[in-house]
């Protein structure tokens, strides 16, 4: 009889570890896509990522290089005052993106170019994403804005 009750605890702790495993390794599936590192364009340029990581790019955008081609395709370059890296977009960009603003931008690192599948703007004349302003900071260019 008590051979019984045994096996049967047994039985049970190895089916809860098998089930939490498996639950552990669903959660991990389910969220690899939806986690994209932040990443400055210095850092791009040091570790280049793997062509088929998506990553978010911060920084500002470089006065005179926002280019709007044919159709919905822009180029521009994004830059935290310690390197520059060029950026095509193909969509709409948000009404307040402007040369000399901060931006993020979500997309794959390919060939030297970071190729957007998401691009986000300020919302008012003073904010500017945090990650931006901390890679700015490390590369001794940002200026805290006027009355903060």
């Amino acid at each position: 009889m008590r051979s019984l009750k045994k096996k049967r605890r047994i039985q049970v702790i190895v089916m809860a570890a098998v089930a939490l495993v498996l639950a552990t390794g669903l959660i991990g599936y389910a969220m690899r896509d939806g986690i994209n590192l932040f990443r400055a364009p210095t850092q791009i340029l040091a570790e280049p990522p793997a062509e088929t990581e998506v990553f978010r790019i911060g920084g500002l955008v470089v006065e005179g290089s926002l280019e709007r081609g044919r159709g919905e395709t822009i180029r521009f370059e994004v830059t935290d005052g310690g390197a520059t890296i060029p950026v095509v977009f193909n969509g709409v960009l948000p009404d307040l993106f402007d040369e000399n603003q901060g931006m993020i931008g979500t997309g794959r690192y390919v060939d030297g170019v970071f190729v957007a599948s998401d691009v986000l703007a300020k919302h008012d004349e003073t904010y500017m994403p945090k990650e931006v302003i901390d890679a700015l900071k490390e590369q001794g260019v940002y200026q805290e804005p006027a009355g903060s």
